[in-house]
């Protein structure tokens, strides 16, 4: 068999002062058709037309670029569940709780590579990461107060602990995007497209935490 030709030229030139930015871009690429098991630095670095030792002079392992994918990944995960809370109207809090999961759940679907990445603790190195802790703190908060807030306003059922209820929301549209991402709904529910389900899934979840008082 001869060489593969193609897969010696760069499929993506960078311009100088952006390889940081082609050398993620290039990561995802090659995950998303060998898998992240077959991700090779020195492919990585064939596949963006530069030497094989220049991907460490920014990142010093394959660890650290997967983290900083994820830090890509998280920067663009957040933005997603922010914007789709900010274009809720009225004040109901558990619905801009919703809109925050339906926001992940969206571009996770939509992202199921940079998805694969930054749910792995294996491939990442989280904690070493701070912009990684700190956006992920920062969406734990936003829940933690939004959750407050629709218990005070009698919007929540009164019998329930908050840090629970942040924990069960989490799991819950993790879980979602996982067999999404992951193929399972064709077997666990066949009946609709993943994006309608894992949304329909989520309304019922959310109200099935709403106060009696309030339905």
């Amino acid at each position: 068999m001869g060489i593969d030709e193609s897969s010696t030229k760069p499929t993506r030139p960078y311009h100088h002062g952006n390889l940081v930015e082609a050398l993620l871009s290039a990561t995802v690429e090659i995950i998303e058709k060998q898998g992240v098991e077959r991700l090779s630095v020195r492919e990585l670095a064939k596949r963006v037309g530069v030497s094989p030792g220049a991907p460490f002079q920014h990142f010093a392992s394959k660890e650290a670029l997967l983290t900083a994918v994820a830090e890509q990944a998280m920067t663009r995960l957040t933005e997603a569940a922010l914007e789709a809370e900010a274009a809720v109207g009225g004040d109901d809090r558990l619905s801009r709780v919703e809109a925050i999961g339906q926001g992940y759940l969206k571009w996770a679907l939509t992202n199921p590579t940079h998805f694969e990445v930054i749910s792995s603790r294996k491939l990442i190195d989280f904690q070493s990461s701070s912009s990684l802790r700190a956006q992920n703190e920062a969406i734990r908060e936003r829940m933690y107060k939004l959750l407050r807030e629709a218990q005070a306003r009698k919007e929540l059922a009164p019998e329930l602990e908050i840090d629970s209820v942040v924990l069960s929301c989490r799991a819950f549209v993790y879980g979602l995007a996982r067999m999404a991402v992951d193929g399972h709904f064709p077997e666990w529910h066949p009946a609709e497209e993943p994006a309608i389900a894992t949304k329909r899934a989520l309304r019922a979840f959310i109200d099935g935490m709403r106060s009696k008082a309030e339905t």
